[in-house]
């Protein structure tokens, strides 16, 4: 895809002019999925950053897989911090989803290896993060710092799925990341969830119940719909 609107470093400009001088932009992905984590990446960038790449930054879901990876490196090369945090489906299925994404968000943050001044994040902001902070609409789409975020949560996190494709076979969880797609809906009918679904967002959690109560039947009997 082509990028029509590259992100600018204005909200970082603004914050350095209240005298702050390392603004991370934070980012996450994976809240509407089945299953995996919540991820969320902090990134501080250079607001004199040079090179052809950074023309090509947006928000990451705007990005092919291919047009992501690539702007892994570069990102990770010219960052002065970037950190990652991560809220797994037990906990997801445990605080709500707000919950564990602000935990995620929380996370990155302290992973940060240049302690940030102020952060810029996309809509949120963080109850509890004893930072100055901003929530800024479409941030993603807008803001340099959070669009890097963004990619490098966005990578971070397929790359994890990828791997839970190869840990639980039969869900093609490298095709669909976890999300809600008719793939995964066929797979999650026939194989029932795995250790890694979300158990308190539906369809997971109907396929939960029935799964429990074949479990408590006896022997031979099925708990099939319309009985």
């Amino acid at each position: 895809m082509i990028n029509s609107k590259v992100p600018s470093f204005t909200e970082e400009i603004l914050m350095r002019k209240k005298g702050y001088k390392n603004i991370a932009g934070i980012d996450e992905v994976g809240r509407g999925a089945l299953a995996g984590p919540v991820m969320a990446a902090a990134v501080i960038m250079p607001i004199d950053l040079e090179g052809d790449w950074k023309k090509q930054v947006c928000d990451s879901k705007l990005l092919t897989p291919m047009q992501r990876e690539s702007l892994y490196f570069p990102i990770y090369e010219n960052a002065v911090a970037i950190g990652i945090g991560m809220a797994d489906c037990f906990t997801i299925d445990t605080i709500g989803i707000a919950h564990a994404t602000q935990t995620a968000m929380c996370q990155a943050v302290e992973q940060l290896a240049t302690p940030p001044d102020a952060v810029l994040i996309d809509y949120f902001t963080i109850p509890g993060l004893n930072l100055p902070q901003k929530g800024v609409a479409n941030g993603d789409t807008i803001c340099f710092s959070i669009a890097c975020a963004s990619i490098i949560a966005k990578v971070t996190r397929d790359r994890l799925m990828n791997e839970y494709d190869i840990q639980y076979p039969g869900y093609f969880f490298a095709h669909h990341k976890g999300y809600g797609t008719g793939e995964h809906l066929s797979c999650l009918n026939r194989l029932g969830p795995c250790p890694i679904h979300r158990r308190a967002y539906q369809p997971v959690k109907a396929l939960s119940g029935i799964m429990k109560n074949n479990e408590n039947l006896p022997s031979g009997e099925s708990n099939k719909s319309g009985r």
